[in-house]
């Protein structure tokens, strides 16, 4: 199938199709004669696989670092990329992800509670902050 095709398959834009292809999570796929792009089901099942994983929150970052795995969860039915332990599995790239997150987190809240109390002084600055 086309791209147009495969990325309304996957749930997706060409565009998006183009970019992983671009940062290496989907291979280069075969071209027809006259030069198009053409996709099968395993390369739509790649697709899903990675925009399942950008949706829980990782990065593409995160995906190029594994992306030897992702095969793995394009399966039918999928494997999980962590059955077997070890530093070339997921878990230790959900790991940072999950710390990077709670950082991040915890910044906001401070940013949040330093706001409210500004809000409750009325605008004034509050003694120790700018």
């Amino acid at each position: 199938m086309r791209i147009g095709d495969a990325a309304a398959a996957a749930g997706t834009t060409p565009r998006a199709l183009r970019f992983y292809e671009e940062r290496g999570l989907l291979p280069p796929p075969a071209r027809s004669a006259s030069g198009q792009r053409e996709y099968g089901p395993a390369e739509v099942a790649r697709v899903r696989a990675i925009r399942q994983l950008l949706a829980v929150g990782l990065t593409v970052d995160d995906l190029v670092s594994r992306v030897h795995r992702l095969d793995l969860l394009s399966e039918d039915p999928p494997r999980r990329c962590t059955d077997a332990p070890g530093p070339e599995t997921f878990a230790p790239v959900i790991e940072a992800r999950l710390t990077a997150l709670d950082t991040e987190i915890a910044r906001l809240t401070a940013l949040r509670e330093r706001l409210a109390r500004h809000a409750a002084t009325g605008g004034a600055n509050v003694p120790g902050e700018v």
